[in-house]
């Protein structure tokens, strides 16, 4: 009984991360991230797996990330800058950030 109430749950959390992933890439999609970025190859700016790369396990990368998207950045990943989104709050700012992140 024990068990089919673990794996339940096990199963319940899956569904909820997968469904979290999808809501951040919306996410992604909608605050305009995916015109000039990709999850997997360059475009404009850096793929989003190789900035998760860069910073990944480094202490305060999510708040790093999220002020870099709301207020641009110049000269971290070339000469093209990425220009600010104030459009996005800050807690989505901090949602994007954590969903670059987890990216592998």
């Amino acid at each position: 009984m024990m068990r089919k109430v673990w794996l339940g749950v096990m199963a319940a959390s899956a569904v909820m991360w997968v469904g979290s992933v999808q809501a951040d890439a919306d996410l992604a999609k909608n605050s305009g991230c995916l015109n000039c970025h990709n999850v997997d190859i360059k475009l404009v700016g850096p793929a989003l797996k190789d900035v998760a790369a860069k910073y990944a396990g480094q202490e305060g990368a999510a708040d790093y990330l999220a002020g870099k998207i709301k207020n641009g950045s110049n000269g971290v990943w070339g000469t093209i800058p990425m220009p600010p989104n104030p459009n996005v709050s800050d807690e989505n700012a901090k949602v994007l950030a954590d969903f670059i992140l987890s990216l592998k």
